[in-house]
């Protein structure tokens, strides 16, 4: 059984003015997804800032998603590191806590070989029972997961069940669900290409565009799942333009800079990410303008 189908959140942790995280605004962000319709909280993730959150605030914060959700919608724990003992400490921490899944990037900066990944990610299972979604994002680690090591982890251990697929690779994301034989929980990780995505088999999307349009995105997988192609189409096409505003500079900047427009106020960026350029945050302003999210 799948973790979760269709729209998970990779949700941001906002900040206080200090850069200490801003607990009684995540509660109140969890909320409003949820209400919404979104299907998973992502907690920890890329768009959480988890390279700049120390060893006790990714347990804290992991910790906090999980009693905020109140077991209405899955959580989903970001624990991947470049230090495999690391990412066994966190994913332990995360299972303490009660997550119901981990999403695990894999190593940046190493450069792991094929042989090194199966070893991280084996180790990695192997220390917990909690289901595993590895993520491939080799734009931001310089290490590429390919499909036949991936196919080689999800036939070896049973609680390595996903993929969150971010390379914007078709012809790569095909090979993998052909080589994993339907055993593999597909997910999108690029936003603009959840419906072609599911197309060849993703069951949803890990969404950076969830943030702010948490109903249309739920909208976008449950049209698709139920058969509505053409609903699902036309969701995915209209964000478009706001998709590439929240990727027209590192994420989570653009999407941190949305939720304060809407008058969430996440707060700040902890360095070395900065505040958005002005033109661009201009730009953005107008797309969800656009879009009618403002």
């Amino acid at each position: 059984m799948a973790v979760f189908k269709g729209a998970g959140v990779a949700i941001v942790t906002p900040m206080k003015e200090n850069f200490d995280v801003n607990y009684e605004k995540l509660e109140e962000l969890i909320d409003t997804q949820i209400k919404e319709g979104t299907d998973a909280i992502i907690i920890a993730g890329t768009t959480g800032e988890s390279a700049t959150l120390s060893m006790e605030e990714h347990r804290d914060v992991i910790r906090a998603a999980v009693e905020f959700t109140k077991h209405r919608v899955p959580v989903v724990a970001g624990t991947g590191s470049n230090s495999t003992r690391t990412a066994v400490q966190l994913s332990q921490e995360a299972e303490e806590a009660g997550a119901d899944g981990l999403l695990i990037v894999t190593p940046y900066y190493n450069k792991a070989t094929q042989e090194g990944l199966v070893a991280h990610y084996s180790t990695i299972a192997d220390s917990t029972k909690c289901p595993v979604i590895m993520y491939n994002v080799p734009g931001r680690t310089g290490c590429n997961l390919l499909p036949e090591t991936v196919a080689a982890l999800v036939k070896a251990k049973e609680n390595i069940v996903g993929l969150k697929e971010a390379t914007g690779n078709m012809a790569q994301a095909a090979q993998t669900m052909n080589l994993t034989d339907g055993k593999l929980d597909l997910y999108s990780g690029e936003d603009a290409l959840v419906v072609p995505l599911m197309s060849i088999g993703a069951i949803g999307v890990i969404s950076v565009w969830s943030n702010v349009a948490p109903a249309k995105v739920h909208r976008m997988c449950e049209s698709f799942l139920q058969g509505d192609l053409e609903t699902a189409r036309r969701l995915q096409l209209e964000a478009i333009p706001l998709i590439n505003a929240l990727f027209s500079e590192v994420n989570p900047i653009p999407v941190k800079k949305a939720l304060s427009l809407m008058g969430f106020e996440a707060g700040p960026l902890r360095a070395p990410l900065c505040e958005m350029s002005p033109a661009n945050a201009a730009k953005l302003e107008k797309v969800m303008k656009d879009y009618g999210i403002l």
